[in-house]
């Protein structure tokens, strides 16, 4: 009886307990979005444009998806994709995913998902930008729309207390319906990181190099523009788009051949008409009004009038007219 007593009282004990106890909402640690300004890469100046920035943390590590603006038929999404990758170690806090390497499998996978449909073909050709190396592969899909994508890995030193030892790894996407394969690749060799590891023993980048072992040493002048620098550089972003030509029909009149051109019409003759050399006086001529023409030159037909002229003897001038004269 008595253990039946302690019993109960324990039991209500804990049910005052559960109504009085206050609860709380805790938020997952996925994936937030961040503010543009927050991203750890940007395209280079001219775009493309950035659309939001998605982030993931992983203890030290963190993750970027920064949606770039797409123009393009093919489906999915443009965007910059960046990884700081810190290599577990001895002392703590140095980061938590171990080095791994990029493998020809991973790489074929992330093609595959990345522009799904589109036959990407891998570039052979050497190539890197600020950061080193990168590889990429590009393709047009069945819309004649260009589509590339890039991977790259910064690693500096080896994996030993005292050297370098964390990666960023970056990934980039881009299709266009109007820009080709240079425009695009332009993205990779202008895009700047604007991040890094706080432990300056995690540093990717490798020491920053000196300068010019030229800069002020005689016998080697610098000038300011040198034979090639200006078509030897590579333009960054994407380049400007051909100004659209339109043409213009410019409709000219046809040149008017004499045949064409009208009839010039003269005035009516007013008086008497002189005789031409060779004709006789008195010998009734005939003065035609000019027929009207049209454009074409062809004369259209028109009332004729006939005078008859007979031009006086000097004798019958004057004063005193003889009886010939009037006749």
């Amino acid at each position: 009886m008595h253990l039946f007593k302690i019993i109960a009282l324990l039991t209500l004990a804990g049910l005052a307990t559960s109504c009085t106890t206050t609860g709380g909402v805790r938020q997952s640690t996925g994936p937030e979005t961040v503010a543009n300004e927050k991203a750890l890469a940007f395209p280079p100046p001219g775009g493309p444009a950035i659309v939001n920035v998605i982030e993931r943390k992983h203890k030290d590590d963190v993750e970027q998806t920064i949606s770039l603006a797409t123009s393009s038929s093919v489906a999915g999404q443009n965007f910059l994709k960046i990884q700081f990758l810190g290599v577990s170690g001895g002392s703590p806090g140095l980061g938590s995913t171990p080095y791994k390497a990029v493998g020809e499998n991973a790489i074929a996978r992330e093609l595959a998902a990345a522009i799904p449909g589109v036959r990407l073909a891998r570039s052979a050709t050497f190539v890197q930008n600020t950061y080193g190396p990168f590889g990429y592969a590009s393709a047009q899909s069945r819309s004649g729309d260009t589509c590339l994508y890039a991977w790259q890995q910064i690693r500096a030193g080896r994996s030993t207390q005292a050297q370098n030892f964390s990666m960023v790894q970056i990934r980039l996407r881009l299709c266009d319906a109007r820009a080709s394969e240079r425009q695009l690749l332009n993205t990779v060799y202008g895009y700047t990181i604007a991040g890094g590891f706080r432990n300056e023993a995690l540093n990717p980048y490798g020491a920053v190099r000196g300068g010019d072992a030229v800069l002020a040493r005689p016998g080697d002048p610098v000038y300011p523009d040198m034979s090639g620098y200006r078509s030897n550089a590579t333009p960054i972003g994407y380049e400007a788009a051909p100004p659209v030509v339109r043409t213009v029909i410019v409709r000219r009149q046809a040149a008017v051949s004499p045949q064409t051109l009208p009839a010039a019409v003269l005035p009516q003759a007013i008086g008497p008409r002189v005789p031409l050399p060779g004709e006789q006086y008195g010998q009734g001529q005939t003065n035609a009004i000019p027929m009207p023409t049209t454009t074409t030159g062809l004369a259209q037909p028109a009332a004729t009038q006939t005078y008859s002229t007979i031009v006086p003897s000097p004798d019958c001038i004057g004063a005193v007219a003889n009886t010939a004269c009037m006749k």
